[in-house]
């Protein structure tokens, strides 16, 4: 494989400098050719900006948190090496710290804690946007606009529905936040659906 544009024989950023939106999409689309994932970066994106100006925090920072969160997967889709290897990556290129942890933590199997708020948010919208993509697909409209809150949690009940999505992180995102379940399903249905011609949806 040709080294990323941001691995560690390119030049480097300054270390701990916010990377442009430009850079993190050209990172991302070095790495990952199939559109699907890309799409699902660009939702996590969305849900993470949104986040972030509820809580009156760095959209910027966040959304580029969302966007690359998954970046390595497509190279390394194994808990083995993903996300590790991706943050060695970011690492090498001076990517900010707090974004790499929340990368890292969004993993459960990694072993590293969630102790921010941008990790949290991370890891409660990453399996809920991809379950939300699933029901969308499934409506006759084939459409975000068309998701009900009780379409998801009936959905989430199906063991066969999206079953490669792990609905005990959706569950424990959700209350790691500290919001209501039902409320969190449709704010980040909500934020996917502001850029729901980038998904299809």
């Amino acid at each position: 494989m040709p080294p990323s544009r941001f691995g560690c024989r390119e030049p480097r950023m300054t270390v701990g400098a916010l990377p442009t939106r430009e850079q993190a999409v050209a990172l991302l689309h070095d790495w990952v050719a199939n559109a699907n994932l890309r799409k699902h970066c660009y939702a996590v994106e969305a849900a993470m900006r949104a986040y972030a100006a509820r809580y009156s925090e760095d959209a910027e920072r966040w959304g580029l948190t969302g966007l690359i969160h998954d970046f390595d997967w497509e190279r390394h889709p194994s808990a083995e090496l993903h996300p590790m290897k991706g943050v060695e990556v970011l690492r090498a290129a001076g990517w900010p710290e707090d974004i790499c942890l929340a990368v890292l933590g969004h993993a459960t199997y990694s072993g590293v804690p969630r102790d921010t708020l941008m990790a949290r948010v991370l890891f409660a919208c990453d399996e809920l946007a991809g379950f939300l993509v699933a029901c969308a697909l499934v409506t006759p409209e084939r459409k975000l606009a068309a998701v009900s809150v009780d379409s998801v949690r009936k959905k989430l009940k199906s063991a066969g529905f999206a079953r490669n999505v792990n609905r005990d992180d959706i569950v424990n995102g959700a209350a790691e936040l500290g919001v209501d379940l039902d409320e969190h399903v449709a704010f980040v249905r909500d934020a996917m659906a502001g850029i729901a011609g980038e998904l299809g949806l």
